[in-house]
């Protein structure tokens, strides 16, 4: 008998553990932070191929993206892909990009790879338009020599 009460009790603390982490990592998750792993040379050296970010998807919520941040964002001729560049244009600016003007809207972002030789950007496919932005780089974890906070970032 006293067996079994430590098996219902052990199951028990299990399911309240169990529905606390996930009442905690679920809304983190979708809402706060998400993780991304750089695939690609475009960010070198930057970031390498492999690296593992956390992407605060927060902070665009609170405040516009800056110049000089890395972003993470959903490619726009395929929404269902995910790119990381540098923002190198503000809404509303005027770029000058190989020869050429280009005026930004007013909820457009210009973003380049770090490796210009070997990324493909708004120089090939335009501007970013705002809502397709998912966040900035937060944490870098992986490699674990390389463990920065902000990476990337040019303040």
């Amino acid at each position: 008998m006293e067996q079994e009460s430590k098996e219902k009790n052990s199951l028990w603390e299990f399911i309240k553990f169990t529905v606390i982490a996930i009442l905690i990592v679920v809304p983190i998750r979708l809402w706060i932070a998400q993780p991304f792993i750089v695939s690609g040379a475009s960010m070198e050296p930057t970031f390498d191929n492999g690296d593992y970010l956390i992407i605060d998807e927060l902070s665009y919520n609170l405040r516009k993206p800056q110049k000089g941040e890395v972003v993470v964002f959903r490619y726009p001729l395929d929404p269902s892909k995910f790119f990381i560049k540098r923002i190198a244009g503000l809404p509303e600016e005027t770029m000058e990009i190989n020869g050429r003007k280009i005026t930004l809207a007013e909820n457009e972002y210009f973003v380049l790879g770090d490796n210009r030789s070997a990324s493909s950007d708004s120089r090939i496919w335009g501007p970013v338009p705002e809502n397709l932005i998912v966040g900035r780089t937060l944490v870098r974890l992986w490699p674990i020599t390389k463990l920065e906070l902000m990476p990337g970032s040019t303040n």
